[in-house]
């Protein structure tokens, strides 16, 4: 009797493993296998989320990650880990001289669940609007088309913020341009947006390699 328990559990494990590997791999992407692929995505990376987000934003991390897969699949996934990671990245460049300058974000640069809302709720807008088909296939292409240029928006954002603090030598008053101190809302420098439009160039070309951006130009080309 303990030996066929044993044998059924050796035939047990590598069936559900099985079954576990074919939901991650369904196409197209389902809630349940958002879900699965999430928890196994966030488990294994949670070393480097906690560098980058506090408890609560990791929490909300989850759910724009499944809500991601689960309109875009492992391509969108991607776009917005590269997101992350490029983000975490610039805001604790130089951090021990924006804190000595009172620029710094809060909790060492570890962003909280209102940034993580705040930087993707224009790409969940454009997911749900994938995920429920609203406008049908031809739109379907420009909702991805949607997704990625809102990533590529806030990581400009967010790199020509933290790399102008960090290097920025003058800093301008985007409305007036008048010369203010590094760090002031509105502010830009030239080291900044330089780096900001590298940034969101790179990652539209990562949009472009996962199809997400190509088939949105499609679209546009055969409606002209």
């Amino acid at each position: 009797m303990p030996t066929q328990i044993q044998a059924s559990n050796r035939d047990l494990g590598p069936g559900l493993l099985q079954q576990a590997v074919q939901m991650v791999q369904s196409s197209p992407p389902t809630w349940h296998s958002a879900l699965l692929s999430n928890a196994v995505i966030f488990l294994l990376g949670s070393p480097i989320l906690v560098s980058g987000l506090s408890l609560s934003g990791i929490a909300a991390a989850f759910l724009l990650g499944t809500l991601t897969w689960r309109a875009f699949g492992p391509s969108g996934f991607l776009l917005v880990a590269t997101y992350f990671v490029i983000g975490t990245a610039v805001t604790k460049v130089k951090m021990a001289q924006k804190e000595a300058q009172g620029v710094a974000e809060k909790r060492k640069g570890r962003r909280g669940p209102g940034s993580v809302i705040g930087s993707s709720a224009a790409g969940c807008v454009c997911a749900l609007l994938s995920i429920y088909g609203i406008g049908g296939e031809a739109f379907a292409r420009l909702w991805g088309l949607g997704f990625v240029a809102s990533f590529c928006t806030k990581l400009s954002d967010t790199v020509s913020s933290e790399i102008g603090k960090a290097y920025g030598k003058t800093t301008y008053l985007v409305t007036t341009f008048k010369i203010v101190p590094r760090g002031t809302e509105g502010a830009v420098s030239v080291e900044g947006t330089l780096a900001g439009v590298l940034a969101s160039i790179l990652l539209a070309s990562i949009g472009c390699l996962m199809g997400q951006v190509t088939t949105g130009l499609k679209y546009l080309s055969k409606g002209n």
